[in-house]
Order: C-alpha cells, then structure tokens, then sequence
C-alpha cells in the first residue's frame, strides 16, 4: 500500500486481509521512517493499491512476482504501462470514484476567482474592509475541455447555476450534448468564448502543454483558468506570463507540473494565481470509494479474474493464460 491516506486498520486493509492477503504499508512516510526505498518494499510484492508515486520500470522490475498496479484515482502517467505491459502487471484505474469531489473542487476554485475571496479574506485579516466587486458565474460561459465523467458533472453543476456550456471533447456524447444543451466546440472555440476554462483531460504525449503560450493568446483577457486534471496540461511559464502581462484575468490550479509547487515558481508572486495542493478528490467519500475498488481490482486479479477498469488489456490475455497454466 503506497496510497499515503490508507491507513492500517482502516477499511482497505481490512477487505485486503480478509481475502487472505498479506498487507504492507509502503507509504512515503514509512518509506522515510524505515530508510527503505519504494522498490525495496514492493521486491516481494504480489499487488500493490499505489497512489503518486513513480512506478519506473527499474522500481517494477524489483517486484518478479508483481501481478497488478491499482491506482487510487484515474490518472496514471506516474506508472510506466509500457514496462508493466512487458512485465506482465495488470495496471487499473478508479475512475469514477472522485467524479462529485473533484467537480465540487471545480466549483469553488471558480467562485474564489470570481468573486476574489482569498484576497478578501487576507485583506480582512490585515484590518483592510475594502469591498472589492467581483463577478457573478450565472450568465457566464464555462468551456470544458475533456468531457468525460467528471467534465460532464462540472457541466450539470454550471448549467444549474445558469452558466452557458461549451465543450471540446475527440469523442464527444451526442446524448449528453443532446439532453443538457451543452454545445461542442472545436478546442480554439472553447477558448475564444469561455469565461472559465476547465480541465479534465489525462497528460500524455499529445495533452502535455496542451494550454500553451499560443492557447492562452486565444483566452479572453478577463477570463479563469481552473485546472484540476494534470499539472503538465498547462505550460506554467506561460501561464505565469499572460497573467503578468495582463493577458488572463487569472487561474486557480489544485495541479501543477512539480508537486508540491516549487518555492521559485512565478506562479506563488502572482495573487490572481490560486493554487490548492492537489485535492480535488481529498473527500472522505472520494477516498473510501477509490480504495475500495482499488483493494477489490487487486483481490480480482491475485484470484485470476479479471478486473475492472484494466488500462493495459493486452497484459490481461497474457496474464490470464499464465494463471491457467
């Protein structure tokens, strides 16, 4: 168990044992209590239930026996597939699990930029009362970039608010766009007309930096940027450039490209920039329902059945012949 909010004794353990497995806590910070390394814990290792940390095909590689990777939460680009694939690991996802969490975070990162209320806060806290106005979310534009599970959420919550939607999606739901009204738009429309621009795409080769110096040209100069998929969407650089110059109105990031956000990024100097330390999906919901389906992925696999939400499925043919034989 590499995942730092699962506990000893706590309900994934619990249903991990009950299946008659033996469990070891391999968290960042019993990795620095012990001095042992992440590849040291998991060498004897049958399933791991991992959260951030780098699963590089050397740390993979110290784990012969390993049969599956369950990543609590839906982004995976910590985990080197590839060399899992080879290996012959199961990697899965819990998709799903932080939809409500992560599309409640959206919410409010986006009516703290409107209406500037860390500001106000430090500002009240400083004996300043200056009554600065802000802006109202009903009858703005909200675009969304990636409309899957969560960015569909996101876009129910805005539409009740009286937001308009659009959206940019490669495999847009005709139904959904049907039902809700939300209107498709190619990625250079999106940004041209939203007043808040929301992400939730995954980061690979073709999504990193994706919001880049050219996209955020294309931005209203008084809109928000809230991104709570993958730091590496975003050319930080640039961001930080077309807030200074007075390019974007702002941004609120609960990711960013290094996490924790270093102490030399532009981003901490900027105070339109707010940035949240990635807990989008940190609910006592969201957590009990990604480590529960995380701990019953693992069970599946080391029972050889197969499990939900398999990133690498050409590993499952490969590993269920191995099982049988």
């Amino acid at each position: 168990m590499t995942t730092p909010y699962l506990e000893p004794g706590g309900a994934v353990d619990r249903a991990l044992r009950d299946a008659g497995l033996e469990v070891v806590f391999a968290r960042r910070a019993d990795r620095e209590a012990t001095g042992r390394t992440l590849a040291e814990y998991i060498a004897g290792a049958a399933g791991v239930v991992a959260g951030t940390d780098p699963f590089t095909a050397e740390v993979m590689a110290a784990a012969p026996g390993l049969k599956i990777l369950s990543r609590c939460g839906v982004g995976y680009d910590n985990i080197d597939v590839e060399a899992a694939t080879r290996q012959g690991v199961a990697v899965t996802i819990t998709p799903g699990t932080n939809r409500i969490s992560v599309a409640e975070h959206v919410l409010a990162l986006m009516l703290n930029c409107a209406r500037r209320i860390p500001q106000n806060l430090a500002a009240v806290r400083g004996g300043d009362w200056t009554q600065q106005s802000g802006r109202e979310l009903h009858g703005t534009t909200l675009g969304v970039v990636g409309l899957g599970s969560i960015g569909k959420t996101v876009a129910r919550a805005a539409l009740a608010l009286g937001m308009r939607v659009v959206a940019h999606d490669p495999w847009l739901d005709q139904d959904f766009l049907d039902e809700t009204g939300v209107e498709a738009r190619p990625l250079d429309g999106v940004l041209a007309e939203a007043d808040f621009l929301t992400l939730h795409i995954s980061l690979d080769d073709t999504t990193r930096h994706l919001i880049d110096a050219a996209a955020l040209r294309r931005m209203k100069p008084d809109a928000y940027l809230i991104n709570t998929a993958r730091g590496g969407v975003v050319d930080e650089d640039a961001l930080a450039d077309a807030v200074e110059a007075g390019r974007l109105a702002g941004a609120a990031l609960d990711v960013t490209e290094h996490e924790p956000l270093p102490a030399d990024s532009r981003l901490r100097a900027l105070d339109s920039v707010l940035v949240t330390a990635h807990i989008g999906a940190a609910t006592v919901e969201a957590r009990a329902r990604s480590g529960a389906l995380a701990a019953r992925q693992v069970i599946d696999v080391l029972a050889d059945r197969a499990p939900e939400h398999l990133v690498n499925p050409d590993r499952a043919s490969a590993a269920a012949g191995a099982g049988a034989r």
